[in-house]
């Protein structure tokens, strides 16, 4: 699945030139998992900077200088973020909808702390409903690997559902998250429908030359750990803390399930502008040029 040079413009062209000397590099099966590895580091990129930016922040921020940590973490977002459109990591139709991501990911977060369920202990001029600004940027950053993923890998998802089941999955789960505090947790059965919904779908993706395959509700469980392990890095440096929960101890493993949830929120909003990645149920597993050498 070569992109023709005429489409593969700056870092894109970059990700192919890098791609094919890694190919020369690294063969067999070890170095087709070492690039499995790469391209997972490249497509979580922004994620990887806000992590970095809070743990180096955390270690050398001093409580008198006269930016608040807080702050500096927005300022980097929204730096980061620019630089991302500018270098063409990102398309603007990605960008909008991760912006999308970016308000609803913030609307839950100014619930959540006025329910306390958790909180940002420091100060900050950037904060709002008491909610540091730069929050939305961490959601954000799962909107932008999901979007930088599909198109690295080149990925498929067959057989895909019908959207509108797909939508009104993803409102249930991000509805819940509110409704939860006042009515019955329906986490249980919106587990059970993610697995009647996407349970028959593939990931289709390419590493190297070959096309590949993985459970789609197995690459959402996995992907959870990582964001859960992220998560954790937030909460033990103090940025953000649940309550009651003991400063440096980790957050509790059922954490993993509203990640896991969440992500199917973050998958169908970016499936907005990744339709062509989507191969849905009356198509089934059809012989095409990707995949008929399988």
């Amino acid at each position: 699945m070569k992109l023709p040079l005429a489409k593969a413009r700056g870092t894109r062209t970059l990700e192919r030139a890098l791609g094919d000397r890694a190919r020369v590099l690294l063969t067999g099966a070890g170095g087709e998992f070492v690039m499995f590895v790469l391209k997972q580091g490249w497509a979580c990129l922004f994620g990887g900077l806000m992590l970095g930016a809070i743990v180096v922040s955390k270690a050398v921020w001093q409580t008198d200088w006269p930016l608040h940590r807080y702050d500096a973490l927005f300022l980097f977002a929204l730096a980061t973020q620019a630089v991302f459109l500018a270098a063409k990591l990102e398309t603007w139709a990605e960008a909008r909808v991760i912006v999308l991501f970016h308000l609803t990911g913030t609307a839950m977060e100014w619930f959540k702390v006025g329910a306390g369920s958790w909180a940002y202990p420091e100060l900050g001029l950037f904060k709002l409903l008491g909610v540091p600004l730069f929050s939305g940027f961490m959601y954000a950053s799962v909107g932008s690997y999901i979007a930088r993923v599909i198109r690295i890998f080149q990925m498929r998802f067959a057989p895909y559902p019908p959207l509108w089941q797909s939508f009104v999955l993803a409102g249930a789960i991000y509805v819940n998250f509110f409704a939860h505090h006042a009515l019955p947790d329906i986490r249980l059965g919106l587990f059970a429908a993610t697995v009647l919904l996407f349970g028959r779908t593939r990931v289709w993706f390419v590493v190297a030359e070959r096309e590949r395959w993985m459970p789609m509700v197995l690459a959402a469980f996995f992907s959870s750990i990582a964001l859960w392990v992220a998560e954790n890095i937030g909460t033990l440096t103090g940025t953000w803390m649940y309550s009651g929960q003991v400063t440096r101890h980790w957050t509790g493993s059922g954490k993993l399930g509203s990640w896991y949830l969440l992500l199917y929120v973050a998958f169908v909003t970016v499936s907005l502008v990744s339709r062509n990645a989507l191969e849905p149920v009356s198509s089934g597993l059809k012989q095409t040029p990707a995949n008929a050498k399988r």
